[in-house]
């Protein structure tokens, strides 16, 4: 799809300097620009180059002034960062407006959907599901029986969404994710063995929820898993059964909750962190990278290490650690020269 300048600037309420039918069909950073090709300038460092950049367009500030002549035509905003990220946000919605029925796909009679679906050729959808406005599931999804899905959802290619799940509005849930799956409930038998409990609850997704690919929600033993309103959460987590959520609280990459356990509001999590079942971790909790949670936490704490405790306390410990070879050393000989001053005493 192309757009010459002068489209643009409309979007973004510009002034365009230079040819305003000049035409851009990608984006490119400005030191990678090639014909055809739209960037921005907003950080000095990079000032250099939009003397060389065969960028078609550059987005501006509009107090910038050229010093030499330029190739590419200028579109002049007040703030360019800020107008790139709008019009990154505009050209995600036009890539990803599609809708229709793909075939082949399996969409139950029973489902109920709203306006402007997108079914993915490869997808399933189960019995008695309910599909909210703007719903786009690309292919290869699995949409299994009684789930609901608000509006203006995003299943990307290969997402898993077992029965019973509730997805709220405004969720992107990205390829490979598997959203209520069993939770890991076995109960051990006298003779070694497990008998598998029943995993009869669900997984409810609040609003505005942005779920990684590869991330794994379990379904509760009964009751619900619930992830609410506002929740990043990155690639390849896994969330166990029982868990809750609070809002607005990121995790990143790799990190693992074990089940039943309640983490609260506006919290930040490392990757690889590694947090034990049946605990209560309070709002505002940060929480370093690698870092292993055995214990509640209270509000406003952080946190690192493994067993992770005080993050002031840890980055004091963390210089005598480094150094205990060193300290070990410094020790032992203390220990000598104690002992020779002992025996000369004794002499």
């Amino acid at each position: 799809m192309k757009f010459t300048a002068e489209q643009i600037a409309g979007i973004l309420e510009g002034e365009v300097v230079g040819n305003p039918m000049a035409e851009v069909f990608r984006l490119s950073k400005i030191e990678e620009g090639a014909e055809g090709s739209l960037t921005f300038l907003s950080n000095p460092k990079y000032l250099n180059y939009i003397y060389s950049t065969k960028a078609s367009v550059t987005i501006v500030n509009e107090t910038f002034v050229p010093e030499s002549p330029l190739t590419t035509t200028l579109i002049k905003v007040q703030d360019a960062y800020a107008a790139f990220s709008k019009l990154l946000e505009f050209y995600n919605q036009v890539k990803l407006n599609k809708s229709g029925i793909e075939q082949p796909s399996f969409l139950s009679q029973s489902v109920k959907y709203g306006d402007n679906l997108y079914l993915g050729s490869f997808s399933y959808v189960g019995q008695n599901v309910v599909l909210g406005e703007n719903v786009k599931i690309y292919p290869n999804c699995f949409v299994g029986d009684n789930v609901v899905i608000g509006d203006n959802v995003i299943l990307f290619a290969g997402a898993k969404i077992y029965s019973e799940t509730v997805i709220g509005n405004n969720c992107t849930i990205h390829s490979g994710a598997i959203i209520g799956a069993d939770g890991f409930g076995f109960a051990p038998n006298p003779d070694g063995t497990y008998t598998k409990i029943p995993q009869i609850g669900n997984v409810i997704i609040e609003d505005n929820v942005d779920i990684g690919s590869c991330t794994t929600i379990d379904r509760a033993t009964m009751g619900s898993t619930i992830i609410r309103k506002g929740v990043k959460l990155d690639n390849q987590i896994q969330i166990a059964h029982n868990v809750e959520i609070g809002e607005n609280t990121v995790i990143a990459a790799q990190t693992g909750v074990a089940g039943s356990t309640k983490i609260g509001k506006s919290g930040m999590i490392g990757g690889q962190v590694g947090i034990s079942g049946h605990l209560t971790i309070g709002n505002n909790v940060r929480i370093q990278a690698q870092s292993g949670v055995g214990r509640n936490i209270k509000d406003d704490e952080i946190l690192q290490g493994s067993p992770a405790f005080g993050y002031n306390d840890f980055s004091k410990s963390y210089v005598h650690f480094k150094n205990l070879p060193k300290i070990v050393a410094e020790i032992e000989e203390l220990k000598k020269q104690i002992l020779n001053q002992k025996n000369g005493n004794n002499g």
